[in-house]
């Protein structure tokens, strides 16, 4: 708390006054936190300074200088109740820093740069990036490896799951769970929890976003056979424990890209699941799985406007990209496995058995002439996508998991083991 308080005054974030005649204050409070390292030690305590309620519908704010901080001015005085440990009332006041563009990997920029920040808003140098928001990141000489191992393994253990035998698909694939069937679970807020660490753990696990998004219907009126689907996930886990996304530090950056659906997939509504996934050169930067809100007349239907959700997506990454000064080569190639699909996004004449879907063939159509993307036929077995629109096999899970980057530490080139490859640490700034 005094190294947070001797942060605010540093940067002059506020003004002690006295509370003027016909004005307000906001409350405060003080939000402890205890940061963890990887491996489940004590790193540092850590005392945070909140806003309780902000009136004239502004958004709520964190003063915590060494981490947070306003991108902005702010034009209007706000009154805060004196918090814990200091006395009299306080204006605060915005911290305003002009944009920094840093560039390149030139140590001494990077350490003038944190002098800088240090200078202007007291941050912490925690030095190379070990572990973030419950995510282990660790370098090898040949790329970037992210896993949520501890998260994985507090699971395991908050859910008496760690003695359990594993599974080798995340869900089965024997029948399609319905919104009424067996008997209600006498717990939803347990199975709510469950699936909302779940769906925290698909940053670094791809194969379970179909999974994840399938369970997460039923978060209303969990039935048992919906809890038991989800501690068979648990059980796939259980096998996959250290499994996480690997990024190379290969050059190439060639978008290629995946796009699927899954017809009528849901028992209950008809409608369907779409899917897509996005590879900078070999690396998986984007994918998603989703039911779609309507229900398509035929597969044709559903996998056109499945492919539109991925063009809209290339679009918006194709503008970031350029941002980030990132040179693409166009067009971006997309993958499908249904050859209507291609047919109808080619053929520029309409015809009346898509009238209904129009607005998507001219979306796509555009993008197509303008040279944004190219479409190409996959066969089926070949269609990564499918991992996030139906459940798999396990041969053809694990098979479709090493193309997509998401495999064990052991699957490294060299075959390095999971401790001897996290004993390699960081070999450079991620």
């Amino acid at each position: 708390m005094r190294k947070e308080f001797e942060a605010l005054y540093a940067n002059k974030t506020w003004d002690i006054v006295e509370l003027p005649t016909r004005k307000k204050h906001i409350g405060c409070k003080w939000v402890y936190k205890i940061k963890y390292r990887a491996d489940g030690s004590v790193e540092r305590y850590k005392a945070s300074l909140i806003v309780v309620v902000v009136k004239q519908g502004w958004s709520m704010f964190q003063l915590d200088v060494n981490n947070a901080f306003f991108h902005g001015d702010l034009h209007e005085e706000v009154y805060m109740k004196l918090p814990q440990g200091s006395s009299g009332n306080i204006v605060i006041l915005a911290v305003y820093v002009d944009d920094i563009i840093l560039t390149g990997n030139n140590l001494v920029k990077i350490s003038a740069l944190k002098e800088f920040l240090d200078n202007e808003f007291k941050i912490k140098d925690l030095g190379l990036l070990h572990y973030f928001l419950g995510i282990e990141v660790n370098a090898s000489p040949t790329g970037v490896f992210l896993n949520q191992r501890k998260f994985v393994l507090d699971l395991l253990k908050e859910y008496n799951c760690l003695e359990v035998t594993h599974v080798v698909s995340p869900l089965d694939l024997n029948f399609k769970l319905k919104a009424d069937s067996g008997e209600l679970f006498d717990h939803p807020e347990r199975y709510k929890s469950l699936i909302g660490k779940l769906l925290f753990l698909t940053h670094t696990r791809p194969n379970l976003s179909f999974g994840v998004q399938h369970l997460s219907q039923f978060l209303q009126a969990p039935w048992l056979p919906h809890m038991t689907d989800a501690l068979n996930l648990l059980r796939y886990l259980k096998g996959t424990i250290d499994v996480g996304l690997f990024y190379s530090n290969s050059p190439d950056c060639t978008l290629t890209t995946y796009s699927d659906s899954d017809w009528a997939a849901c028992p209950d509504t008809r409608k369907f699941v779409s899917g897509f996934c996005v590879f900078l050169g070999d690396c998986l930067v984007s994918w998603k799985s989703k039911k779609q809100p309507i229900v398509s007349f035929s597969s044709a239907e559903a996998e056109y406007r499945a492919l539109s959700k991925l063009v809209a997506e290339l679009t918006w990454l194709t503008r970031l990209l350029l941002d980030l000064f990132v040179h693409i080569s166009y067009p971006v190639s997309i993958f499908c496995d249904n050859q209507a699909v291609i047919h109808i996004a080619k053929n520029p004449m309409l015809h009346e058995s898509t009238k209904h879907i129009e607005v998507d063939c001219h979306f796509i159509r555009k993008k197509l002439a303008d040279g944004l993307i190219q479409l190409f036929h996959v066969t089926t077995s070949n269609q990564l996508a499918d991992i996030f629109t139906k459940p798999l096999t396990g041969m053809l899970h694990q098979s479709f998991l090493s193309k997509l980057k998401v495999f064990s530490p052991s699957n490294l080139k060299g075959g390095v083991g999971l401790s001897e490859y996290l004993a390699l640490g960081p070999i450079r700034q991620s």
